[in-house]
């Protein structure tokens, strides 16, 4: 599968992103999709994690209440609402496809997208 990351760019800190990642290649519907992030000189890290049907939802503890994981199976898009965002949240953020249904933060995906940079200035 191919993936492809936008909508990255430079907010101020309580301001909101909203990332999509569009996918090819592989029947999108079956499989579960993810978002990571990478901040400078750390390791990459889970975000978010959504169901093949969209039904079931992971996030990390730091972005619960403040980040929503949604996809569009009819057009192979998975999108990342980032809202209230911290300079914290600074980082490279990776959309990920995984071979399971299902995927929880311990899931280790597939594909990984090029990755898309978010700047939250303080």
């Amino acid at each position: 599968v191919q993936l492809q990351a936008s909508g990255g760019g430079l907010v101020q800190a309580g301001g909101s992103l909203r990332l999509s990642c569009a996918a090819s290649g592989r029947a999108f519907s079956s499989y579960a999709m993810g978002w990571f992030r990478q901040a400078p000189g750390k390791e990459r890290t889970f975000v978010a994690s959504i169901s093949w049907s969209g039904g079931t939802t992971y996030y990390a503890d730091s972005v619960k209440g403040r980040f929503t994981i949604s996809r569009d199976n009819a057009k192979n898009t998975v999108t990342l609402q980032m809202n209230s965002l911290k300079p914290e949240d600074t980082a490279v953020y990776y959309c990920a496809a995984y071979d399971a249904r299902i995927a929880t933060s311990k899931g280790s995906p597939r594909s990984w997208g090029q990755g898309t940079l978010v700047t939250v200035s303080s």
